[in-house]
């Protein structure tokens, strides 16, 4: 060892000396202060009191009701409405008696070999839901539409509104109005439903 390491060697024995409990008898250990000390138990928790109760020492007058909370409250259920699943079928009027329907129609113009293409059941256009026009029958086709009415009055009037894009037979009408169809073709469906009826 050397002359100049000895200073700090008994540094360092001193520290441990006095860490370890060897200095005054009379102090205690840090273990011995641990020991001494009392418990105490932890105090108990004081809940505020609920809102709109008095507190203990006021005089604001008497505590306002507590509320319970809405979904505590038993729920009161209204009648139920029934309603039926589907509405009623529309009932269209008949077509007269004698008159030719829309299907027959199209099936006299496909056997004279006139166009039919892509014929459709419209039918139900005709109440009150679809155009409306009080008409029994309709059936399109990408040539010609063929409408049957109930009388000829309403054939007649509906034929009028169409003036020149339609023509009446009876209470039959047919329309060209979506069709396009050429005049010298209109006039060979003409024929055909004219030797109908």
């Amino acid at each position: 060892m050397t002359h100049r390491s000895l200073p700090a060697v008994a540094v360092l024995v001193v520290a441990v000396a006095l860490t370890s409990g060897c200095g005054d008898g009379n102090r205690p250990t840090a273990a011995a202060v641990a020991s001494s000390t009392p418990t105490t138990s932890p105090s108990p928790v004081v809940s505020p009191p609920p809102t709109g109760a008095p507190v203990a020492g006021s005089s604001s007058g008497p505590a306002a009701p507590v509320v319970p909370p809405a979904g505590d409250a038993p729920a009161v259920q209204e009648p139920t409405e029934r309603r039926p699943a589907s509405p009623p079928p529309v009932v269209l009027p008949r077509r007269p008696a004698g008159a030719p329907g829309a299907k027959q129609v199209v099936d006299a113009f496909r056997a004279a070999g006139l166009k039919v293409p892509n014929p459709r059941d419209l039918s139900v256009d005709c109440g009150p839901d679809g155009l409306g026009l009080g008409c029994s029958e309709i059936i399109a086709t990408d040539a010609v539409t063929v409408y049957v009415f109930p009388d000829e009055t309403s054939a007649s009037d509906i034929a009028e509104i169409w003036s020149g894009q339609s023509y009446r037979r009876g209470a039959v009408v047919l329309n060209y109005l979506a069709a396009r169809t050429p005049a010298a073709d209109r006039l060979r469906y003409e024929k055909v439903l004219a030797g109908l009826g």
